[in-house]
């Protein structure tokens, strides 16, 4: 089967962490990804979980809470403020 290069951008302590990591389990990063593509080949799918955790602003609560304030407006009983500038 003929070889071919892939080059990935990654941050240089993440490489170097990479890096580490395969050499204690005995390979090195090329083999590592090898492993990654065939797993993925076989699998048909990314071998591990991809998730994201929810943001709070998009919840059931907070967006019927903008929902209602919306409403408010609409209908002129709404109060208009003016943005205050915090600084820590």
């Amino acid at each position: 089967m003929a070889q071919t290069t892939f080059s990935v951008r990654m941050d240089a302590e993440i490489k170097e962490q990479f890096d580490d990591f395969c050499g204690r389990v005995g390979m090195n990063a090329s083999t590592a990804f090898n492993m990654f593509a065939r797993a993925v080949l076989r699998e048909k799918r990314l071998p591990f979980e991809v998730t994201v955790e929810a943001d709070p602003f998009y919840g059931d609560s907070n967006i019927a809470h903008l929902r209602r304030g919306v409403a408010a407006l609409n209908a002129d009983k709404g109060v208009e403020h003016d943005i205050i500038e915090v600084s820590e």
